[in-house]
């Protein structure tokens, strides 16, 4: 079985030339070895040295130097607007106080929907918008497991993501 031993970061590497790709919502991204089977038929071992997060056009290179695409799977998220930085500021220490994964996307955040949450949004006067689009959330600043600083990966409660 071919192996994937190594990720190089979405624009790192010419996405044209994929052989594959493998869609994953955010949790399903974040593997150290799993059996894997692309959308075309590749079916491969990924084998990283240590759980860590994909990303959403990241490339898995095989061992014979082929690349599969890592693209995730929609999920659906409810993208929070404020109505200036300062109240946005406010909105997402709430959300990180509760150790919500958050996506930071332009001046609005993304988070799973959770409808205690948007409540407690909403009592924030944040405004709320449910999409359906690939999650990539922030990951946090004492992961230590992924190798590209601007991808960490944030500490997590339970689970075992191997």
């Amino acid at each position: 079985m071919k192996r994937a031993r190594e990720v190089k970061a979405a624009g790192q590497w010419d996405d044209e030339s994929a052989v594959d790709t493998i869609t994953l919502d955010a949790e399903e991204r974040h593997r150290r070895r799993v059996v894997l089977t692309g959308e075309r038929g590749t079916t491969f071992l990924l084998d990283l040295p240590q759980a860590r997060a994909l990303r959403d056009g990241d490339g898995l290179i095989l061992d014979d130097g082929a690349v599969v695409r890592v693209a995730g799977r929609p999920e659906p998220l409810i993208e929070i607007a404020a109505a200036n930085t300062r109240e946005l500021a406010r909105v997402a220490w709430h959300v990180g106080n509760r150790h919500v994964d958050v996506e930071i996307v332009g001046d609005r955040l993304r988070i799973r929907r959770d409808h205690v949450i948007e409540d407690m949004l909403r009592g924030l006067g944040a405004h709320l918008s449910a999409v359906e689009a690939p999650f990539d959330p922030e990951h946090g600043a004492y992961d230590h497991h992924n190798p590209d600083p601007g991808h960490g990966h944030g500490h997590h409660h339970g689970g075992d993501h191997d």
